[in-house]
């Protein structure tokens, strides 16, 4: 069973959903640069999106009324702070705090992300994450949000999934800002992230008005043992932990974005293995980045096979053939979530939340008028089931953040995917709740009974 003040809520980002205004004050991001330059799904953008920042009330009323007690979002920095620094938007402070006013009012706890990949365009010009000073401009702009919103906001995340926006925006150039920089450059700009995220956090706590939680928010796909033999459970956890991906995608991992935060340390096979791209790392650097936390979020989608090898070693093992994907072309694995919370778990031994976890559905309105997704259902129970078998066996997990409330821009895939619990008709800005959204109303009701 779970906690019984397990946690049940949604999650968003805030270039995702907001929309613009040109009346508001707002800076440019990454991503809108990225986006205008015709690099996502037919040549979408976010001008729009799901026009949040005007109908928040609509959208805040509706999760009351599907029972969604808790709501995961983020802040957009440059909408907050135009320049990225100086300046404070006081539009955007009093858009963010009626938004918070209106959660409250709609017994909706605000769960506040402070970086979910937008960073202002004025500071990417500036070299971006690869500039040393993006730590202070992290810093003083954790420091904005506590002095202003700390009254309303009790549970702050500071960094959502650094191995994407540091590797996919940095190194790949398959996200904003769009850069393939080389390897040393690239453990450059990871260790600035972490060095912010940890004077990120001294702000936070220095300035906040009452007594506030922190955490993180990072992921990774799950090594699933092929069997549950003790050498493949091993084989597995080893993976998970380890440095098996290529060089040119070596920020997809886990202890590197996560043993210098709970740990205090950085892996000592990677720092091995990358020995001549690293730079040096002090022991200052290393109890910055180590600052006390109260959680530890971590978003989980799909995993892959792993078993031992004749010799020891693990081996990668192919999905089963005609292994169910979501629309998006991801692997249904169900498996994962309770792996990856027992990994994570036996590793860091921190409360968790499952920060973001869902899928995304060939949804469309039905001749009825409404939005049937079965598969979603399918997909979230099966999914929740291994979550609660995690629970069962003594995994501290606090709460569960389904992505997402409704449908959205997808990053590089535009209004292409769909993980919405409710259906947005971009032409309209319609709302209308799946029958997903009718059964994680039943879940929430529950805690979970009736999975």
């Amino acid at each position: 069973m779970f906690r019984d003040d397990f946690v049940w809520g949604v999650a968003a980002s805030a270039y995702q959903v907001e929309g613009t205004d040109p009346e508001d004050g707002r800076g440019e991001c990454i991503w809108d640069v990225y986006a205008k330059a015709g690099r996502c799904f037919e040549g979408h953008t976010a001008e729009v999106a799901c026009d949040h920042m005007h109908r928040y009330e609509e959208d805040y009323a509706l999760m009351e009324e599907y029972g969604i007690p808790a709501y995961r979002f983020s802040i957009s920095w440059a909408r907050l702070i135009p320049d990225g620094t100086g300046a404070v938007n006081e539009t955007a402070v009093t858009l963010y705090r009626n938004m918070l006013e209106s959660m409250k009012k709609h017994h909706i706890t605000p769960y506040l992300t402070l970086y979910h990949w937008e960073l202002p365009q004025a500071l990417q010009e500036q070299g971006g994450w690869l500039n040393p000073a993006s730590e202070d401009w992290f810093a003083y702009y954790a420091k904005v949000v506590a002095e202003r919103f700390s009254d309303l906001v009790e549970y702050f995340i500071t960094f959502n999934e650094p191995q994407c926006f540091t590797g996919l925006g940095y190194m790949r150039a398959a996200q904003a800002p769009g850069l393939m920089l080389n390897t040393r450059e690239v453990f450059e700009i990871t260790l600035h992230v972490l060095r912010a995220h940890g004077k990120a956090v001294k702000a936070l706590r220095q300035y906040a008005k009452s007594e506030i939680r922190i955490g993180y928010a990072p992921t990774c796909g799950v090594a699933i043992p092929a069997t549950d033999r003790p050498e493949d459970v091993e084989a597995a956890r080893k993976v998970y932990f380890g440095f098996y991906n290529e060089t040119d995608n070596w920020t997809w991992n886990v202890s590197w974005f996560s043993d210098p935060v709970f740990l205090g340390s950085f892996p000592k096979e990677a720092l091995e293995k990358y020995k001549e791209y690293i730079p040096e790392i002090t022991e200052e650097d290393q109890k910055l980045i180590h600052q006390p936390l109260d959680f530890m979020g971590q978003n989980i989608y799909n995993g892959y096979l792993v078993r031992a090898g004749k010799d020891g070693e693990p081996e990668f093992v192919n999905r089963p053939i005609g292994l169910g994907k979501t629309a998006i072309g991801w692997p249904v694995t169900p498996k994962c979530l309770y792996w990856g919370l027992k990994f994570i778990y036996e590793r860091y031994k921190m409360p968790i939340y499952i920060t973001e976890n869902g899928m995304s559905c060939h949804d469309w309105v039905a001749l009825d008028g409404q939005v049937h997704d079965p598969n979603r259902i399918d997909f979230l129970h099966r999914y929740m089931l291994e979550m609660k078998k995690a629970a069962e066996e003594g995994v501290d997990i606090r709460g569960y953040f389904l992505w997402t409330f409704l449908d959205n821009f997808e990053w590089t895939n535009g209004y292409n995917d769909r993980f919405g619990l409710v259906y947005v008709d971009y032409a309209t800005q319609k709302r209308i709740p799946k029958d997903s959204c009718s059964w994680y109303r039943d879940v929430i009701k529950t805690n979970g009974e009736n999975l």
